[in-house]
């Protein structure tokens, strides 16, 4: 017979498989104590197996979030292991806190579930979108246009005192030019209607009344081109500057396209509007978070809701046993430092 950690006999040939091993190590249990506990072993070999699918989800979860972000799969991958790693670390860290003193205690236990739903609220969103994939990418893609809409309202409303004046000047020299135009056309048609006889004189051909009125005409037909001449240069020069204006904004326009991308934050803004707008999306979507949120509940539930064994009972003797030791030996240190210095 040997004995275990606890300094209690334990029968020889009980041995345990690596794996066996490696899911008490998840659990947080020392393997000394648990070799001659059947139940107990069991118990937490259940507790180590859902932290390894913890364990498990939090690497993929982060690895896809990560890949998001950068575009190596070799450097999400990484820091995917890295985070999963520190979510192993705290997953560990919680369930080891728990124990046969401490389970019917509300507050500690109440701290530990809310960390754990707040560490698997956040990685149940790279799991929703990688789940909502091809609905997102389609709910980015209407974001998308809407943005370019948006961007381009404020760019015209910013443009706009800019291209105001210039409108109205183009548009008061062309009003020139029209007004001036009718009253030319107006007396080329007097001038024709009193060429055929159709005016105010009745009088067929080019007679007095039609001669005056064809010099009116062409004093005012010369008069248009020497005004069209003056202003087109001033109709030219605001039309360059609004084609200026419209050339900058199609620059800005065309640069803020080139930042549209389907990352992380656009990738959950597109699924909060597909959530919005599709009840059955929003349904489903719950119940994943639910089902998420419990994959990292499941080692504090686990851990909470199994009944104590006898490993707990070993620990805690072992513990005390420990403690023992440690005094004895502190007492005969000093007992050896005062004799030494009495001699």
């Amino acid at each position: 017979m040997q004995t275990n950690a606890s300094g209690y006999p334990m029968k020889q040939g009980q041995t345990s498989s690596k794996f066996t091993q490696f899911l008490w190590w998840l659990s947080t249990a020392e393997k000394e104590l648990l070799e001659n506990a059947v139940v107990d072993g069991n118990r937490y070999a259940i507790t180590g197996f859902t932290v390894m699918g913890t364990w498990l989800f939090a690497t993929l979860a982060w690895t896809y979030f990560f890949s998001t972000v950068v575009d190596s799969i070799w450097a999400s991958t990484i820091l995917g292991i890295f985070m999963g790693g520190i979510i192993l670390g705290i997953d560990r860290a919680l369930i080891k806190g728990i124990n046969k003193g401490n389970k019917q205690k509300l507050i500690p236990i109440s701290f530990r579930v809310l960390l754990a739903l707040t560490i698997g609220l956040f990685m149940a969103q790279p799991a929703l979108l990688y789940l909502f994939n091809k609905e997102i990418h389609v709910q980015i893609s209407l974001d998308n246009e809407q943005r370019k809409r948006n961007k381009l309202q404020s760019q015209d409303s910013v443009y706009q005192s800019i291209k105001a004046p210039i409108v109205a000047q183009r548009n008061g020299l062309q009003q020139q030019l029209i007004d001036k135009d009718k009253e030319v056309s107006a007396a080329r048609q007097s001038f024709i209607a009193e060429t055929d006889g159709t005016g105010g004189s009745k009088k067929i051909g080019l007679k007095d009344i039609a001669q005056a009125k064809q010099q009116a005409y062409l004093r005012l037909q010369a008069d248009y081109t020497l005004l069209e001449a003056g202003l087109r240069p001033k109709l030219n020069q605001a039309d360059s500057s609004l084609q200026q204006i419209d050339a900058a904004i199609l620059k800005e326009q065309a640069s803020f396209e080139t930042l549209l991308n389907d990352g992380f934050i656009t990738r959950i803004e597109a699924l909060n509007n597909l959530i919005d707008k599709n009840s059955s999306v929003a349904y489903r979507y719950y119940l994943l978070v639910a089902i998420l949120m419990l994959i990292e509940l499941m080692p504090v539930i686990a851990k909470t809701l199994l009944p104590s064994g006898t490993y707990d009972e070993h620990a805690k003797l072992q513990e005390a046993f420990e403690i023992r030791q440690l005094q004895k030996r502190y007492q005969q240190d000093v007992a050896n430092a005062l004799s030494d210095e009495t001699l």
